[in-house]
């Protein structure tokens, strides 16, 4: 959603001159004229602004008067003052609530400049605050649903680990078993889920990229480096740095991360300073580290540092008996999105749900179902829109059932490692050898696909 700004403003004419102006800055504007007006928006809870420009110009002083409850509405609101000549007492009392006070005649410069200053507070208030509250209550160990043994067995142990301090954790499991969701429960369950928790994607950026994303780097230190950046070490301080996809991350910046980890200080590209950080970390892979560190892509001493303590997520073909609770859950979620009404489920379409072997885990489960509500026309899910394959031919190891599909069988007969290869030859063959095209087909990096092309043997020609 874009950044929410609300105006108090009684000077309709000014008023609407400001909004206008912020709105072509791509900010989400509400106009109150009246304080009336603005305890209306305040009061709904899609609406809870970022920053809040206020006019003390309102009859009867009324802002003045009714600050303390408009601010209890709008909690983690950055307040921005408008006055012509607010008195001596007037100004020390609202210091302890505005993040400025502007005088008129209005410098609009200034004004932007300001503002876009009290939205990054008011975001961070949001990740360090009580706003945290809701995602505390969305991410209990209940929130990994199923009744399985592994499911109740994960549950237990996601319980325990709540209870202590950690300094480091990997979360291991296939694409799509729900890591980013353990590490979120974990969090938002543990000690430090009054503090901030930063996620980032080892996967999804270059080498250079991601660490400046890591650590930071001040202006002028690189090439399009035009202003200063707090790197998610610092943003993560007093919480939680959540680094998915780990074993994707270069061999030659993961040195840099093991010390940062060991020392707890970070260093900005550009800067000779070091920072102090107090940062717990959650890594989490779909690699076999183990295999990587054979394979010298990994470093050993990282993987010991970041193994504390390790959760390995079952697959969703090993507890399938959670279908019966996953299902009509994810369906209600999608239902209440998209305002459709699916309640039954044939038997037909449980047949294919249950022995669907499910490569894709819940995320694919999610994908499926989201497709047939959406598509649904009535309290039915549609069977038709489950598209689930399950052929399997005898006498070959894969078959392509059309140019974009393979069907892998899974009775044994070809090793996990084969299956990974295939899609990759298949995607470099659609795509023509274009190897970008080919990563972007497979949702990974182009350095991922480099990394899996050279481990297979395999070339783009």
């Amino acid at each position: 959603m874009a950044n929410r700004l609300l105006l108090i403003d009684h000077q309709s004419e000014d008023a609407k001159a400001l909004q206008q102006s912020f709105s072509k800055q791509q900010w989400h504007v509400q106009l109150a004229t009246s304080l009336e007006q603005a305890y209306d928006i305040l009061r709904k809870d899609s609406y809870e602004p970022h920053v809040i420009i206020a006019d003390l110009g309102l009859p009867d002083n009324a802002i003045l008067k009714h600050l303390d409850e408009l601010q209890t509405l709008a909690e983690y609101a950055e307040w921005i003052f408008l006055h012509q000549d607010a008195t001596t007492t007037q100004q020390e009392h609202l210091h302890d609530f505005a993040f400025d006070l502007i005088n008129y005649p209005l410098d609009l410069a200034r004004l932007n400049i300001i503002t876009k200053r009290a939205l990054r507070t008011s975001l961070l208030s949001r990740i360090a605050g009580n706003y945290s509250g809701k995602e505390q209550s969305k991410y209990q160990p209940a929130s990994f649903f199923g009744t399985s043994e592994a499911a109740q067995q994960l549950r237990q142990l996601i319980e325990q680990l709540s209870s202590v301090p950690i300094s480091a954790l990997t979360i291991t499991g296939e694409t799509g078993t729900g890591k980013g969701l353990v590490a979120r429960i974990l969090h938002h369950c543990g000690q430090r889920k009054n503090g901030p928790l930063v996620e980032l994607n080892c996967a999804a950026l270059p080498k250079d990229l991601l660490e400046s994303q890591l650590f930071g780097h001040e202006a002028g230190s690189f090439t399009g480096a035009t202003k200063k950046l707090k790197g998610l070490f610092e943003q993560a301080d007093g919480g939680t740095l959540f680094l998915d996809e780990i074993g994707d991350m270069d061999i030659e910046l993961q040195a840099k991360l093991l010390k940062a980890i060991e020392d707890q200080k970070v260093r900005r590209l550009g800067s000779e300073k070091e920072v102090d950080i107090d940062v717990q970390i959650f890594a989490a892979t779909s690699v076999d580290l183990e295999q990587a560190i054979n394979e010298q892509v990994f470093r050993e001493d990282l993987y010991h540092r970041i193994s504390v303590f390790t959760i390995a997520l079952p697959s969703l073909s090993q507890r399938k008996d959670d279908l019966v609770e996953l299902v009509p859950r994810i369906i209600a979620e999608f239902n209440e999105k998209a305002n459709k009404k699916v309640s039954e489920i044939s038997d037909s379409s449980w047949e294919k749900l249950l022995a669907y072997h499910w490569p894709g885990n819940v995320r694919e489960l999610r994908n499926v179902l989201e497709r047939c509500v959406l598509l649904s026309t009535d309290e039915q899910l549609p069977d038709q829109w489950l598209q689930l394959n399950h052929e399997v031919h005898e006498h070959s190891t894969t078959t392509a059932v059309s140019e974009h599909q393979l069907v892998i069988p899974i009775d044994g007969t070809i090793a996990l490692e084969q299956v990974e290869k295939l899609m990759l030859e298949k995607a470099l063959e659609l795509e023509e050898g274009n190897v970008t095209a080919a990563a972007k087909r497979l949702q990974i990096s182009r350095e991922t696909m480099r990394y899996r092309m050279k481990k297979f043997d395999l070339s783009s020609g």
